[in-house]
């Protein structure tokens, strides 16, 4: 479906149409039943090439909101390799004595390492294993791992209580596979059309690039698993180990991403702290949320001409709760609050996310008020760079772990996070919720 070829069969059609029109309209007088026949069939065609355009044009969007591929030919089968990989398996590979026939997930980490230019200094994971997969049976409740066992089938396991992580569902852009330091073009300055008179000359005026850096960042894990929860062959418990490992992941990736401290403390800049993004204080002390400064955020990003791509409003909990609870105006008697359905996700007719990795412990100047975030923006606009799997080290002699019969174990990957045109994105960091 060429979306350039279809507009082209659109303007072709409507010339046509314009040319039976126009042929009747020089004459003074109606379409004849010919003319009238292929205006009728003229504008049908045009009718099916609008469905398609938006079609193709939807296809478009969803594939630039893909996670990037490495330039060049993707190796289909390397990545169906992939997501066989045995989180558990490796693991246990380099647990001595125990027995565990792990050549696979060593031969994919690897190729991975010679595709990534890095050495691993455990065993490389491929971030394909973190996907989401259906689960079909659950594990029994009980305690660290060491209850699992296949005898012992249940209905449920019990998670911890975690922060939604929600930033790559908002439509954040993930591009896998870079090497180095990458500068992703922008641009700062369009050229500008002008009027002019017959015969004169039009001014020149040349659009003007600039670039965003995207430099490699650690972040790393560190947790522990039982002995006997290691040496279980069940999917299950394989699930569960990818499963909490994609949460720690994702939950540091999000954090970093709404409220990255910069590079002076080895992280990532969040929107929170993102130079040129949008913000719309609230007063000297903070203060409570407002109808009118929902509407500034959306201002702030209109009057930047962002409004559009993936628009989306987040906050947190806190806020959430607040706004339940304020009026939209003084002078409003019914129930007409800020958010009207709390369960519904919408905020000033756009989505509303809600997680509490959004900070609520804000402190708002010298006034000492604590405070929590509400963040409105393109979420395309924030790219995600991964420069390598997830480099897995087991450590089964760590003191505490050792003395428990546990297995301690750190993954450490390489990633950034930035704004390809901060000014999508606006912020409110002084919201009271009290």
């Amino acid at each position: 479906m060429n979306l350039p070829a279809l507009k082209e069969q659109r303007a072709s059609k409507a010339d046509a149409l314009r040319n039976i029109i126009g042929r009747a309209a020089n004459e003074n007088r109606d379409l004849n039943d010919s003319e009238q026949k292929a205006f009728d069939a003229a504008r049908g065609e045009i009718e099916t090439l609008e469905k398609n355009i938006r079609n193709a044009e939807f296809l478009a969007d969803a594939e630039r909101r893909m996670d990037g591929q490495p330039v060049g030919n993707p190796d289909k089968k390397f990545e169906v390799e992939c997501r066989d990989f045995s989180l558990r398996k490796a693991i246990c590979s380099q647990i001595p004595g125990m027995n565990v026939d792990a050549g696979h997930e060593l031969e994919l980490s690897r190729e991975l390492e010679r595709r990534s230019g890095q050495r691993a200094q455990g065993i490389m994971v491929p971030m394909s294993v973190f996907e989401k997969r259906v689960v079909t049976t659950a594990l029994p409740v009980g305690g660290p791992g060491g209850t699992l066992v296949p005898m012992e089938w249940g209905t449920d396991i019990i998670d911890i209580l975690r922060a939604k992580t929600v930033v790559r569902s908002l439509g954040a852009t993930v591009l896998t596979g870079l090497t180095g330091n990458v500068a992703l073009p922008s641009l700062k300055t369009s050229a500008v059309a002008s009027w002019v008179a017959e015969n004169a000359a039009i001014s020149a005026t040349d659009p003007e690039f600039d670039s965003v850096a995207m430099v490699p960042k650690h972040m790393g894990v560190l947790t522990e698993i039982s002995r006997n929860m290691a040496m279980q062959t069940s999917p299950d418990v394989e699930t569960i180990i990818r499963n909490d490992f994609a949460q720690l992941l994702a939950a540091g990736l999000d954090t970093a991403a709404i409220n990255g401290t910069g590079p002076a403390n080895n992280q990532p800049t969040g929107i929170l702290n993102y130079t040129g993004v949008g913000d719309v204080p609230v007063g000297a002390s903070g203060g409570a949320p407002t109808w009118a400064l929902v509407l500034s955020l959306i201002n702030a990003v209109s009057n930047a001409n962002a409004l559009g791509g993936s628009l989306a409003f987040l906050t947190n909990s806190k806020a959430v709760g607040k706004m339940a609870t304020v009026l939209k105006t003084t002078s409003d008697t019914s129930s007409n609050f800020i958010i009207e359905n709390p369960g519904v996700g919408t905020l000033a007719g756009y989505p509303l996310a809600t997680s509490n990795l959004v900070p609520s412990t804000l402190v708002k100047g010298g006034s000492g008020a604590v405070c929590s975030a509400l963040i409105f923006g393109d979420w395309g606009q924030l790219i995600i760079g991964v420069w390598s799997a997830l480099d897995l080290l087991v450590n089964p002699y760590e003191t505490v772990a050792y003395s428990k019969g546990n297995i301690q174990i750190r993954g450490m990957m390489t990633v950034d996070i930035a704004l390809r045109q901060p000014a999508a994105f606006a912020k409110i960091a002084d919201l009271t919720t009290t």
